[in-house]
């Protein structure tokens, strides 16, 4: 799958903040991380550390919030991960998941998600 970025606009958990940004969609990672600066300032505390796996498979542990996502007029309540300050965000699994999205590697771009059901 190619990499693309798509814009995405978190707010608080409170709605008194909100942001927008533009983040490398990453089906790979599980969540979306974004640089802790921008969180703070967001007014997304840290609830929890935890323990995550880099691509290049060094352990590492991040803090992580909450935040309400929304892309393309849904919206949810969300996990978001504090990267490092000079990051890059990133759009994980666990927030498209949530947003029910998918991802058309073909022509780069979110869509909404079809549900089998067996």
């Amino acid at each position: 799958m190619g990499v693309f970025n798509w814009p995405i606009r978190l707010d608080s958990m409170d709605g008194q903040h909100s942001l927008e940004i533009e983040a490398m969609v990453d089906t790979g990672a599980s969540y979306t991380i974004v640089p802790a600066h921008l969180l703070e300032g967001l007014g997304v505390a840290p609830t929890e550390k935890i323990s995550l796996v880099l691509a290049d498979g060094r352990p590492v542990e991040y803090d992580i919030g909450e935040a309400r996502a929304t892309i393309d007029g849904r919206s949810i309540p969300t996990l978001v991960v504090f990267g490092e300050d000079n990051a890059r965000a990133l759009l994980g699994a666990y927030t498209l998941e949530g947003l029910r999205l998918a991802v058309d590697p073909t022509h780069g771009r979110l869509i909404p998600a079809t549900t089998a059901w067996a």
